[in-house]
């Protein structure tokens, strides 16, 4: 471990080279590469996370390049992953990066969580989030999740270690999931600040660092600048964690 590139992690006393350690040993799985996936990796792979997992079936766009700015002009056209990988090793050399470029089944979606140390949830669409929290609630395996759409974001933490609730505690109703966040815009720096903050949190979770995110909904308005915090129960109907 390179003393002098984590030099600024090893003066806090909440990671040190214990921490420093953990984060070298820990796997994280990023589905999804886009404006929340992108900030996430990079700060993950700054921070000298031994392993990411990179999973999405889409290439670049030219309309990616407003707000996922892991990516350069010439990758338009490119796996999102195969680009994000070559980036990421730019950024830290160190980083073990592996790849799947198709859309896993829910067999294969939670064989991957269970080698994982933390799940990033970064897509753009309830059905995907539905399936990743399924996996990360039988695999026992904490669930980081955000989004950000037009000029709001949100961002949620579950530890799955069936003592709370999970992220499909929030809905009811299966159809609530269905179509919400096709055809919005979005603010381009808005993604960005979830998606480091989605950084932040999978690193406390990876330390044991408590967290005021933990089972919680926090809603961001980022045109006046304010958080709200809903607290999150367990659903005694949720079809996930409590079937």
């Amino acid at each position: 471990m390179s003393t002098d590139r984590y030099a600024r992690h090893l003066a806090l006393p909440e990671i040190g080279e214990a921490g420093q350690n953990i984060l070298s040993k820990s796997h994280v799985l990023i589905v999804g590469i886009g404006g929340l996936g992108c900030p996430a990796a990079q700060y993950l792979a700054g921070s000298g996370i031994g392993t990411l997992i990179l999973n999405d079936f889409d290439c670049v766009d030219e309309s990616n390049l407003s707000r996922q700015v892991l990516f350069e002009a010439d990758t338009v056209g490119e796996l999102k992953v195969e680009a994000a990988k070559r980036r990421l090793q730019l950024i830290n050399p160190d980083l073990s990066i592996t790849c799947f470029s198709d859309r896993l089944d829910q067999s294969k979606l939670l064989s991957v969580i269970e080698s994982v140390s933390v799940v990033i949830d970064a897509t753009d669409n309830f059905t995907s989030r539905l399936a990743i929290n399924r996996a990360a609630v039988q695999a026992g395996v904490p669930l980081v999740t955000g989004a950000a759409i037009r000029f709001e974001g949100q961002l949620s933490v579950f530890l799955n270690n069936g003592n709370g609730p999970c992220y499909r505690c929030l809905y009811d109703d299966e159809d609530e999931w269905l179509g919400n966040c096709q055809g919005n815009g979005v603010a381009s720096p808005v993604p960005g600040v979830i998606g480091t903050l989605m950084a932040l949190e999978t690193i406390k979770v990876l330390l044991r660092l408590n967290s005021s995110i933990t089972n919680h909904l926090h809603l961001w308005d980022a045109k006046q600048g304010g958080w709200q915090d809903i607290a999150i129960t367990i659903n005694t109907k949720c079809l996930d964690c409590q079937a």
